[in-house]
């Protein structure tokens, strides 16, 4: 495989994250071996402060790197099936806590994209951001007949950027998938184009405004979950002006706020609706990170940034509810006949080893009905266990 010399200072900066990283927990718990299992890390106890460190590090890096690589950071802030702790934490804050850009791109962008000025479209716009992520950021706002509202603005240049790092990156996954075992296992070219289609989708604005509406519709029936509504005519493929969801984020209550909150009712109203999304709708929030859940002065829900969604066929629908019953039943060969049947399987593929691995992880959740067990984590931990 060739790689380009215009890329020569990306391989290099690449490089070296793994040279930096690669001998680290990080990569213990992301190994190949298979008996590795990916809570004992994260089941330890507290890390020393050499990890913790090295996890700052990490998210400091990646956000050296750029904004492709802020974002492939915050998807593994929300993987506890591959990264320990510390790390979870230490990439947690690039999920909101990016350095914004100036305001006078803000003005232009909008400009551009609605072909009004802020001062016409908006009786009040704040100047520095709420919140500012990998590929935009929020500022508060007002219509003109005062309605709060949020204007989501994507950052400039931002596609070009990624459409250059995601060159890169497919000629490095390309190359590891060719030359090692790592590689093929993870079939990282695969999950590199799922990465890439899913960015291609939250870039436009116009789809998640779409996304907005669906899933609001589809959780109608959920009174305590709110999810703001976009206001059509100010939104664009680079802009998204919504309702303004008022409150705090679940990740900044203090602690007399989380005594007064109703956590039990909430928590189990919110397993439900995404239950709901996955199970029956087919259509799910995919980015439900902490920093994306706000808590209303009403004590409701409030969801927010659905730029990344997920699809679910009505087949595979199927397979995960009763994946998920079988685990509630304790029913380790029923679960790994089913996720046998729905997998794509190699030459190196051992059944009988495959269903005793199962067999033991549902064997620690047997007895537990869906309130009690992590249902995200443990679709997670049997895909990692069939890989």
């Amino acid at each position: 495989m060739n790689f380009s010399p215009a890329h020569l200072q990306r391989y290099k900066q690449i490089a070296t994250l793994f040279w930096k990283y690669g001998r680290s927990d990080v990569m213990k718990q992301m190994a190949v071996d298979d008996t590795f299992d990916a809570r004992e890390l994260n089941e330890a106890g507290p890390a020393d402060q050499a990890t913790q460190v090295a996890a700052d590090h990490l998210a400091d890096d990646l956000e050296a790197m750029g904004h492709t690589y802020v974002k492939l950071g915050q998807i593994l802030a929300g993987r506890p099936d591959l990264l320990p702790d510390p790390y979870l934490k230490a990439l947690a804050r690039l999920q909101d806590k990016v350095k914004p850009f100036p305001y006078e791109e803000v003005e232009k962008t909008i400009l551009t994209e609605l072909g009004i000025r802020i001062s016409k479209a908006f009786s009040v716009f704040g100047t520095f951001p709420i919140g500012a992520a990998s590929l935009g950021q929020v500022h508060e706002a007002a219509l003109r007949d005062g309605t709060p509202v949020v204007v989501k603005v994507q950052r400039p240049g931002i596609r070009s950027q990624i459409a250059e790092d995601f060159e890169v990156l497919s000629e490095i996954a390309g190359f590891l998938e060719e030359r090692t075992e790592f590689g093929r296992r993870q079939r990282l070219t695969s999950i590199l184009a799922e990465f890439r289609t899913a960015l291609q989708q939250e870039l436009n604005y116009e789809l998640e405004a779409q996304n907005l509406v669906a899933i609001a519709r589809n959780l109608a029936e959920f009174e305590r979950i709110q999810i703001p509504q976009p206001i059509p005519d100010y939104c664009s493929r680079s802009v998204l002006t919504m309702e303004r969801v008022g409150g705090s984020k679940i990740t900044e209550l203090g602690p007399l706020a989380r005594q007064e909150l109703k956590g039990g009712e909430l928590a189990d109203e919110l397993l439900h609706a995404y239950l709901k999304q996955v199970l029956v709708d087919g259509l799910f929030h995919a980015d439900p990170h902490p920093g994306n859940v706000f808590v209303t002065p009403e004590g409701r829900i409030g969801l927010i940034d659905f730029g990344m969604v997920g699809h679910v066929t009505p087949t595979m629908q199927d397979m995960l509810l009763k994946v998920l019953l079988a685990v509630v039943d304790g029913k380790g060969d029923a679960a790994a006949e089913v996720l046998e049947h729905a997998s794509e399987k190699t030459e190196q593929f051992n059944s009988a080893e495959f269903r005793s691995r199962i067999g033991q992880m549902v064997a620690t959740r047997q007895n537990q009905g869906l309130e009690q067990i992590n249902v995200g984590r443990t679709l997670l931990e049997m895909t990692r266990r069939a890989q």
